[in-house]
């Protein structure tokens, strides 16, 4: 393995995520035969230093276990570390009869495969969920094409370990993942191990990805041991007290609004944005702080976990640690960061020292999480079977939660009936907004490669009684039918018996099944949605790769 701990370039090696690795090698001839795929993963981890492993947590929806994955991979990106992610994880409904499912995909108990008591209080059928494989959920393929990404699972079959072991919750086993041997390795050494305690990871700290190095020349960045350091020069002054004084009590970052407050003043406001952006970021500097790059989400809301609106932010140097420089100098097999750090954090769990890293991690997401081929296709055509239902024009959808949210008291609105007609209300004002996009010109997110979707000028804007798309979780026939006679499109409404056929068995589970709506989505003219589910966000992010206009969605708060 590599010594060095600079994130590199990833060599690709091809590998289908469909394809079962054997341990298994034969001698012919009297030399040693290796399995060509099991060899192809040995090539993945040779370009890195060593593994970088999360304790994952499986009881999580799809699309939190989505952003957590996209996190891992960044940051084993920045150690230039293999990222090990979870083999599989847990569908949590069945269209059909639990049975009828459990044919295909191995049933468990929810609660008991987790270690959480959440569905205890639910009827025995509905603690039911079905492990599949994680390559069933994003195209495994297509990522290892620009990241070195292995499964535990793969891990294990590496080690001589039997795949029965790996966790049913997620969590890496310290004890068990370690007691096998590299098969390609001469040491007959067991993987070293080095963790990363949960309340060390960003406690009283700004966790950056890295420090740049004419960050570490104007603060006097200090290395003790490895690349550990810490910061010599602390520039006290008027302004650095100033805004040291604009933050609230527990905040360790200033929002970038109150930052042209408290030093916007000292500028020439006939300066252009950029000019006046890097004269803003070269007086902080010169006070003590920094310039952050990150996400402010769609609708500002931390919960949805989108990259389609990125933001700056600033914040004292001196509070600043890199991921690199903390944990890049680690020698040991596998680097584990235990537990969880999704709560409270933006996309990536850290923020980012610079644009251009910033933006790295944006196509991380946008491009390289990419759909498996069966959803993309299934999706285009739902799609246009909602513009024939619309009568060749523009056609709106929304998400609409209920399910747990309900349980939760999280939805917008209490009643069924009264959530719909909220859900309706924004649609129509959709429909104007888009009579407006029409006319042109059209944007983009500010994501790169981003180029707008031409659809809003080439089809006309949704007429008043058009039917409307509605992705929800809700099972209650009674509901469904309301939502049916209230003009809502239903995603059984649009499938075929062929279409289930061609697509294939997990699309009868619910979490796959809402991969197939979120991309749908990603085709409407017209978005709404509550901003407090991450579902929401990985449609919005879905739409800025598509190059959606982002005036054309709405993540309510």
């Amino acid at each position: 393995m590599r010594t060095t701990s600079h994130p590199v370039p990833f060599v690709h090696t091809t590998l289908n995520d469909s394809q079962s690795f054997s341990n298994i090698t034969s001698e012919q001839g009297g030399s040693l035969e290796v399995d060509p795929e099991l060899d192809a993963l040995r090539h993945i981890v040779s370009q890195t230093k060593g593994f970088y492993a999360r304790d994952y947590s499986l009881w999580l929806g799809w699309n939190n276990m989505r952003y957590i994955i996209e996190a891992a991979v960044l940051h084993g990106r920045i150690l230039n570390r293999t990222t090990i992610i979870p083999s599989h994880v847990y569908a949590r409904a069945c269209e059909f009869d639990n049975s009828v499912c459990a044919a295909y995909a191995t049933m468990v108990n929810r609660g008991d495969a987790t270690s959480t008591d959440e569905w205890r209080q639910l009827p025995l059928e509905k603690q039911m969920a079905w492990r599949i494989p994680v390559s069933l959920m994003f195209n495994l393929t297509h990522l290892r094409e620009t990241h070195a990404v292995i499964t535990v699972s793969e891990y294990l079959r590496l080690h001589n370990i039997s795949a029965d072991v790996e966790t049913t919750n997620g969590r890496w086993d310290t004890d068990l993942y370690h007691r096998g041997v590299n098969i390609f390795s001469d040491s007959g050494v067991e993987p070293s191990l080095y963790v990363i305690k949960n309340e060390l990871y960003d406690a009283d700290i700004v966790r950056v990805d890295q420090l740049p190095q004419t960050m570490r020349e104007r603060g006097g960045w200090n290395v003790t041991h490895g690349q550990v350091g810490s910061w010599t020069i602390t520039e006290e002054t008027p302004l650095s007290k100033a805004l040291h004084d604009a933050m609230s009590s527990r905040a360790s970052v200033l929002d970038w609004d109150t930052v042209l407050i408290v030093v916007g003043d000292r500028h020439d406001r006939n300066e252009t944005e950029s000019s006046s952006t890097s004269s803003i970021a070269n007086t902080l500097e010169e006070n003590g702080w920094e310039v952050l790059y990150t996400y402010g989400g769609a609708c500002g809301s931390e919960a949805a976990k989108d990259v389609a609106v990125p933001i700056r932010q600033a914040a004292p140097r001196n509070l600043l640690r890199g991921l690199y420089e903390d944990f890049g100098f680690i020698e040991q097999d596998v680097l584990l960061l235990e537990g969880e750090v999704h709560l409270g954090r933006k996309p990536g769990a850290l923020k980012f020292s610079t644009l251009e890293s910033r933006e790295r991690y944006t196509q991380t997401v946008l491009y390289d999480f990419r759909l498996i081929d069966n959803v993309v296709e299934l999706a285009d055509l739902l799609s246009n079977r909602m513009v024939e239902k619309a009568g060749g024009r523009m056609w709106m959808g929304a998400h609409m939660r209920r399910g747990d949210f309900a349980t939760l008291n999280w939805t917008m609105e209490a009643s069924f009936e009264a959530h719909l007609a909220r859900i309706k209300r924004h649609l129509r004002d959709g429909r104007d907004i888009l009579h407006f996009v029409h006319r042109g010109p059209l944007y983009t997110y500010k994501v790169p490669l981003g180029q707008a979707d031409r659809m809003p000028l080439l089809l006309d804007p949704p007429a008043d009684h058009d039917q409307f798309y509605i992705a929800t979780d809700e099972r209650d026939p009674t509901n469904l039918t309301y939502l049916r006679n209230q003009g809502a499109v239903l995603i059984s409404d649009l499938l075929t018996t062929d279409d289930r056929r061609t697509f294939g068995w997990s699309l009868m589970l619910t979490d796959v099944l809402s991969v197939v709506e979120q991309a749908t989505l990603a085709h409407a003219a017209y978005f709404y949605a509550h901003a407090h589910s991450s579902v929401a966000g990985g449609v919005v992010n879905l739409r800025a790769s598509h190059g959606a206009d982002p005036r054309t969605a709405l993540l309510e708060t």
